[in-house]
């Protein structure tokens, strides 16, 4: 995880989650980006911790998730 930008609030955030995730949420996240940072939480607890990731990690890790 990347810490060289202090993350914004939550509230600050734009979040976003799949289409595919209908409105009965489920095992949903949502994301949200900011500058030099990609952040990850529970769309089921949105006062829980969030994720964050620099953009070089959170590549890596789409790019893994592709392949499997």
């Amino acid at each position: 995880m990347s810490m060289e930008e202090t993350a914004p609030a939550a509230h600050q955030l734009v979040w976003g989650k799949s289409s595919y995730s209908g409105a009965e949420g489920g095992e949903c996240i949502e994301v949200a980006a900011s500058p030099k940072t990609l952040h990850v939480r529970d769309s089921k607890d949105t006062t829980g911790p969030i994720l964050s990731f620099g953009a070089a990690e959170w590549t890596t890790f789409v790019d893994f998730a592709a392949r499997s």
